[in-house]
């Protein structure tokens, strides 16, 4: 295998920039970008760390941040698996991406910056849903903003298409994993009444 490992070489095999892909970075939320991501319920944060890189789902029943200033968002931490592996990135590295999509938009919308984790009582009360609080909140300083290319969820046919049928569930890739100990199909019938009841 001839690997590339010289930026150069890389860019000679490119090509240039197109003035768009550059012009269109913003530093902070300006109106139409803020527009953008407010209305996302849904993105991919993330982060890196010692142990290594995480991306994880982030979603929610509204936007998924909340802006604090222009230059400032806040995503409460919802209940999840506990393994943690964000959050211990965030505090250790504290350099993090989200890229935030809608569902029928070809858009994706990256912010990049750093991010702290608090558990700020005032902060996590904003939060509140239904009397239940996130245990901390994730607030991200914006570093920049920008669209991505359109032509990977185009090719996709990422919001045209269902390709589910026949997926092995959680619990049939928990009891391969786990040789029958754990998951099953009991593991995936009571998983919907408990996620209801941990949602938030």
């Amino acid at each position: 295998m001839d690997w590339i490992d010289d930026t150069d070489r890389l860019e000679a095999l490119y090509g240039y920039v197109g003035a768009p892909a550059l012009r269109k970075v913003a530093t902070r939320l300006t109106p139409l970008y803020r527009k953008w991501i407010m209305t996302s319920r849904f993105c991919i944060l993330s982060t890196i760390g010692p142990g290594g890189t995480d991306g994880s789902p982030r979603g929610d029943d509204g936007p998924v941040v909340t802006e604090l200033d222009e230059n400032t968002l806040a995503m409460p931490d919802w209940r999840g698996n506990n393994r943690l592996d964000t959050l211990r990135n965030i505090v250790e590295d504290g350099r993090i991406s989200l890229m935030f999509m809608v569902p029928g938009s070809n858009t994706v919308v990256r912010v990049n910056g750093t991010a702290r984790l608090t558990e700020d009582p005032a902060l996590r009360q904003r939060f509140d849903h239904k009397g239940r609080l996130p245990a901390t909140v994730i607030v991200i300083r914006i570093g920049e903003i920008y669209t991505q290319c359109a032509r990977a969820p185009m090719r996709a046919g990422l919001w045209t298409r269902d390709d589910s049928d026949g997926l092995p569930t959680v619990g049939e890739i928990l009891a391969e994993m786990t040789q029958g100990e754990e998951g099953g199909t009991d593991y995936d019938t009571a998983w919907g009444a408990r996620a209801e009841k941990t949602m938030w």
